[in-house]
């Protein structure tokens, strides 16, 4: 059975920040970026343990064709995907998990 997700409004503000940089440039690239996060989520969703471990309780997974991490962790009892960060590859790692 699949879980359903949410954002963490810091993760919602990373996302919406990322659309509208990738607009900026082209609605294409922004569209496909959004679909990529979407594609992945659902994924996360189906098999929330199949991403590994990093930190803590907080697992990762990269997107193929953009440089970001999507930073999740499980909620269990709620059989929920919280996304806590939509995390560039450039950005300072050790703000990646935040709780």
């Amino acid at each position: 059975m699949s879980y359903t997700y949410i954002y963490e409004p810091v993760a919602l503000k990373e996302l919406k920040d990322s659309i509208k940089w990738y607009q900026e440039r082209s609605e294409m690239a922004a569209k496909n970026f959004a679909t990529e996060v979407n594609d992945k989520i659902r994924i996360i969703c189906g098999d929330p343990l199949r991403f590994r471990n990093i930190y803590s309780h907080f697992r990762e997974t990269s997107l193929k064709k953009y440089p970001f991490y999507i930073v999740y962790f499980l909620d269990e009892k709620e059989r929920k995907v919280i996304i806590s960060s939509v995390y560039h590859h450039k950005r300072n790692p050790k703000k990646k998990y935040r709780k």
